[in-house]
């Protein structure tokens, strides 16, 4: 299943210093996979728009506009893809974690499986529950 996408802001900040433009440079299609859906795989299709930087002493000359929450620089999976398949390798590791992504429709390795895993950030840790002991 293919979602056509593409964004309707104006403009957007440049990454590297934060300045406003809305001067369009160019664009270009991305298809990042997303979470399958009624046991079909589902690809959007999206359209991004790379931006030029207005601020002459940034060091960036283009940049392409990010959906925050839905894709992140060169991903070819949604956000919402990597969560659940992070999730997935927590409970069941890399080679079972793959198989039952498998059975949900996503074609994944243990590698990749075991990758997102380990660039999830560390958990915090939180003081020891209870009082005192006795």
């Amino acid at each position: 299943m293919r979602v056509e996408a593409r964004c309707t802001a104006a403009g957007t900040s440049c990454p590297g210093c934060g300045t406003w433009s809305v001067r369009v440079h160019g664009s270009y299609l991305r298809f990042p996979a997303d979470v399958p859906s009624a046991g079909r795989s589902v690809v959007l299709q999206m359209r991004v728009r790379r931006f030029t930087c207005q601020n002459d002493e940034c060091g960036r000359r283009t940049f392409v506009e990010q959906v925050a929450g839905l894709t992140r620089r060169h991903a070819q999976r949604t956000e919402r893809l990597r969560s659940t398949l992070a999730a997935i390798g927590l409970a069941l590791a890399g080679r079972a974690g793959a198989r039952l992504a498998h059975v949900f429709g996503v074609s994944v390795s243990r590698s990749t499986v075991l990758r997102l895993v380990d660039a999830l950030p560390e958990p915090e840790e939180s003081p020891p529950a209870g009082g005192r002991r006795r």
